[in-house]
């Protein structure tokens, strides 16, 4: 039997436990914090971080700085995130091709599902499937009829065989049982000019780089690849919509940090962040980059993590998508 002064020992020390992870939890911030973008500057990334970052520095009266760490599609900053002081000074912005490279790469020296902790999700990109002028469909449902007789006659642009717009455009070809080409071009860009030369037939593209080339009449807006439609053309009906039962593709931008870190540490970076993005001049440049502001719990935004994960494996496997090294 324990003797009452062992019991009472075991009671300070949980004690004592307890009160240094409050202590901790109400210390944050106390010093710098870093938002790592895995991305070169001037991308849509790094500026989401810009827009959000001098904002984070008031709500946690600490310097929130952006340190770009580029290279391997990502996985460079995401791995130096992964391997950082598990402590919420050190946090990773990466979009749902984080999820993918779990799903494309034989290898990756972190593993995506294990280290890295969600925090919140604080904006979706809308993503549409957009076809040539001189593609003669006007709808998802005609370009569907036009593949189905004519296997394998179409093509689609996408950005990388690791990219969303590549992975948005096989799960559509996968829910439609349809055969569509794949050529690879080197950005967003390239893939605009292709379809407005009419080199490639379709693509799934970001509003933000396509809602000018729309709205022109340059680009044909067949379907948007979300849930629901967008604000910003409430006239185009989702993929689902079009017959495609199912379908919904939506890619993100995501706070996580390095597994272990304290619950508390989370929720607070969770709340300064959901604070900033629904500040009036914040939402503004947000809705001015045709984003859509979420700002979930970390309950929530695991939840969401979690499905891609298994879904982007799916494609994989099912598209047949060749492992990377």
């Amino acid at each position: 039997m324990k003797s009452p002064g062992c019991f009472a020992s075991f009671i300070l020390l949980a004690a004592l436990a307890l009160h240094d992870g409050a202590a901790f939890a109400q210390s944050y911030a106390s010093k710098s914090v870093r938002i790592v973008v895995p991305f070169p500057p001037g991308g849509a990334v790094d500026t989401m971080a810009r827009v959000i970052s001098p904002k984070m520095t008031d709500a946690l009266n600490q310097p929130v700085l952006v340190d770009n760490r580029p290279g391997a599609g990502g996985n460079l900053g995401s791995d130096a995130v992964a391997k950082a002081a598990p402590d919420g000074y050190t946090i990773l912005l990466n979009t749902a091709g984080l999820a993918i490279s779990h799903a494309l790469y034989r290898k990756l020296p972190f593993d995506a599902a294990k280290d890295l902790l969600p925090v919140t999700q604080p904006v979706a990109t809308t993503l549409i499937l957009v076809a040539g002028s001189k593609l003669p469909v006007a709808s998802t449902r005609e370009l569907i009829a036009l593949a189905k007789s004519k296997p394998g006659s179409l093509n689609y642009g996408h950005a990388g065989f690791g990219s969303t717009l590549y992975f948005g455009m096989e799960l559509l070809k996968l829910s439609a049982g349809v055969d569509i080409l794949a050529v690879p071009y080197k950005g967003d860009a390239p893939i605009s000019s292709a379809l407005m030369a009419g080199e490639v037939d379709v693509a799934v593209m970001p509003l933000q780089t396509s809602l000018q080339a729309v709205k022109a009449g340059r680009l044909r807006a067949l379907g948007v690849t979300s849930a629901r439609r967008s604000a910003d053309l409430p006239d185009v009906p989702t993929i689902a919509e079009a017959g495609v039962s199912g379908y919904e593709f939506v890619s993100w931008y995501g706070l996580f940090v390095p597994a272990k870190t304290p619950r508390d540490v989370v929720e607070s970076i969770q709340r300064a962040t959901v604070k900033v993005i629904n500040m009036p001049e914040v939402r503004n440049r947000i809705r001015g980059m045709t984003l859509e502001i979420v700002g979930n719990t970390p309950e929530e935004f695991d939840a969401k993590y979690r499905a891609d994960l298994a879904k982007f494996a799916r494609i994989v496997k099912e598209a047949r998508i060749p492992l990377q090294d």
